[in-house]
């Protein structure tokens, strides 16, 4: 029997979703509307955006809008012409939120880590959505000086520390419909770096416990993160990431100190979870 190459597997699952009577379509399409906006969408978004992030045809996207709008998730700015996210969609979010109990048990680990660790630390928590990754939870040293993220934040999945942690992580299947997904967008030559990358994340986690990124998502960031799968299997896969600006962590630091820590609060946080 020929074995399937990662190409034709991801294809056979697109064709069977697309193929599968119990799949709504209409819905599909409705969410990826609301997963167009973004944090930094304070102004909104108009139709014709909605449809350059989505890939749905103009009249599709005038369709669905009207009917989110209708329902409160979206609503409408009569003086921009453009929607914002409603409170329906945010009471969605917290449910979320509410039932992931691991971001209580972690969140105190976190604080002590980041307070421990000094001005410009982030330590936080996220998880996979689609090509980038969310922040669930959050926490910063007191100092001035700190990375303006937050809970609901989106990043790179593909260039973040977060991001390549938790693919190195992840089961093959998903390595794979990741790398596809990269070298569909028309990237072919990021796409071969990036299988570099997750070859090099997964070295370092497995020799040192942590991957760590020198500038790799912004050039004046580096950070260190480190993959988490819950003992009981009850939540997605997630990871752990520690970063801030380059010349408060240098490299030495993160490798010999910061890199080390992350992971034994990762590891306190599994026991107790």
């Amino acid at each position: 029997m020929r074995k399937r190459t990662p190409e034709t597997k991801v294809e056979a699952a697109k064709t069977n979703t697309e193929n599968d009577r119990q799949f709504v379509t209409a819905l599909h399409r409705g969410l990826e509307i609301l997963r167009a906006f973004k944090p930094t969408d304070r102004a909104g978004l108009g139709n014709r955006e909605l449809a350059e992030r989505t890939g749905l045809p103009n009249s599709t996207v005038s369709r669905l809008t009207f009917t989110l709008w209708k329902l409160g998730y979206i609503v409408y700015d009569d003086g921009t012409g453009r929607y914002r996210m409603g409170v329906p969609v945010l009471s969605l979010g917290y449910a979320c939120l509410a039932g992931m109990q691991i971001r209580e048990t972690a969140q105190v680990y976190m604080q002590e880590l980041a307070d421990e660790c000094g001005d410009g630390v982030l330590v936080a928590l996220g998880s996979r959505d689609n090509m980038t990754m969310t922040y669930l939870a959050c926490a910063r040293s007191v100092g001035l000086i700190s990375l303006q993220l937050s809970v609901g934040s989106r990043i790179s999945l593909s260039r973040s520390a977060l991001g390549r942690a938790y693919i190195a992580g992840t089961t093959q299947d998903e390595r794979d419909e990741i790398l596809i997904s990269i070298e569909e967008r028309g990237d072919a030559d990021f796409a071969q770096l990036m299988k570099g990358a997750i070859v090099e994340a997964q070295d370092q986690i497995g020799a040192k416990g942590f991957y760590m990124n020198i500038g790799g998502w912004q050039p004046d960031v580096n950070s260190v993160a480190v993959p988490y799968r819950s003992p009981d299997g009850n939540i997605p896969m997630m990871s752990f990431n520690l970063g801030g600006p380059a010349y408060n962590l240098p490299k030495e630091k993160l490798e010999l100190e910061f890199g080390p820590k992350l992971v034994e609060m990762v590891n306190k946080i599994g026991r107790v979870s």
